[in-house]
């Protein structure tokens, strides 16, 4: 079931079943000459709308920019300052929780999102005990690429080769869901690795190409549709037992 597909009816009859919402998380950022520049939003949307078709849970709609500052050199990048982000999930999660809901589970695809996500749970939690607003009101995040099941076969496929970005785990989900979409280009060789990350142009400068360590040549489709059961599978049983 998907918010943005559902009139506020079907919003107020869904809570009298379940408080619990779903929010996939993403960024807008490169993803090496091979990745799309939405790859980590296209995960976390499938994979959020994967579980909430298979536990009939609800989705929100995906936030497609994240805190992403490192990789603003590179054309096409988009980001929040993690200032701004705090502000924009308090304000995302108060609305919901004036209408009642109060089980708030992310979906992410993207690391940097990580601990401004964490700093944005703690204001939200202030702001809404000062709005009176109930304090039964809970916040996870749950990132895909981390499940252990997924992680597992990406080192069987991938070996070392998978890297810490622009990874083929990564790029052969978006090529499962898009498989009008894949892209080819030289890749350089030796990759990129190991670098300590200060900001955008030492970014850019350290990792030319956008990748850090992997080889997303080696991703396919079927990868992806394997990687996507996986992780819908694996989600589904920790957003339940989230729900508890």
């Amino acid at each position: 079931m998907l918010l943005h597909l559902s009139t506020w009816l079907e919003v107020e009859a869904y809570l009298e079943q379940s408080t619990g919402i779903i929010l996939p998380i993403g960024s807008t950022e490169q993803h090496g000459p091979t990745g799309l520049i939405g790859t980590d939003a296209i995960c976390a949307e499938a994979i959020a709308q994967g579980v909430g078709a298979e536990i009939e849970a609800l989705v929100a709609p995906t936030i497609q920019v994240g805190m992403a500052l490192h990789h603003t050199a590179f054309p096409g990048s988009m980001s929040l300052r993690p200032s701004t982000m705090i502000l924009v999930i308090r304000d995302y999660l108060t609305s919901l929780a004036k209408a009642g809901f109060r089980k708030f589970f992310f979906i992410n695809g993207h690391g940097g999102n990580v601990a401004t996500l964490k700093a944005a749970f703690s204001e939200t939690y202030d702001h809404l005990s000062n709005l009176g607003i109930s304090n039964e009101v809970q916040c996870v995040v749950s990132n895909w690429y981390m499940c252990s099941s997924v992680y597992q076969l990406a080192k069987e496929l991938y070996g070392n080769q998978e890297g810490s970005h622009a990874t083929p785990s990564e790029v052969a989900v978006t090529q499962y869901v898009y498989p009008d979409f894949i892209k080819t280009a030289p890749l350089s060789e030796p990759v990129a690795k190991g670098h300590r990350i200060y900001g955008a142009i030492d970014f850019r400068r350290n990792y030319p190409d956008g990748r850090m360590g992997s080889n997303p040549a080696l991703a396919t489709p079927e990868h992806g549709e394997q990687l996507y059961q996986l992780a819908v599978k694996e989600i589904s049983r920790e957003y339940l037992t989230f729900l508890g």
